[in-house]
């Protein structure tokens, strides 16, 4: 079984920082791209950051020059930096990655379970 897990999330003031992890898991031949996702109640989930493997970056504007996305390939994580946060950036957050399951390479789009951020004074 693959399986990737968030964590991280929390109550945060509105200025403030959180990161993000997400761990695969798994047997696991290869992880392409891997993403964060947000869902915030009523609304669509939305793309907030990817990244390759190979580390090229892709944010919505509502992250970019604020979050930062990396990832550690040797450890099969991904990290998403949160700084100077936002009441609507409160959402779930999801972790979403691309990946090769090794013994019967098969390829997989798999999703966290997703981890709560709420910004709040």
């Amino acid at each position: 079984q693959v399986q990737l897990v968030e964590s991280g999330g929390g109550l945060v003031q509105p200025g403030g920082s959180l990161r993000l992890s997400c761990a695969a898991s798994g047997n696991i031949f290869r992880i392409d791209t891997m993403a964060w996702y947000r869902q915030a109640p009523g609304k669509e989930r939305d793309l907030v950051a990817s990244i390759t493997r190979g580390g090229a970056h892709n944010y919505a504007d509502s992250a970019k020059d604020r979050f930062t996305i990396s990832r550690d390939n040797a450890k099969n994580t991904v990290f998403l930096q949160m700084n100077n946060l936002k009441p609507e950036d409160t959402a779930v957050y999801y972790c979403n990655a691309g990946i090769i399951e090794r013994s019967l390479y098969k390829y997989l789009e798999l999703w966290g379970q997703g981890t709560l951020v709420t910004v709040s004074s």
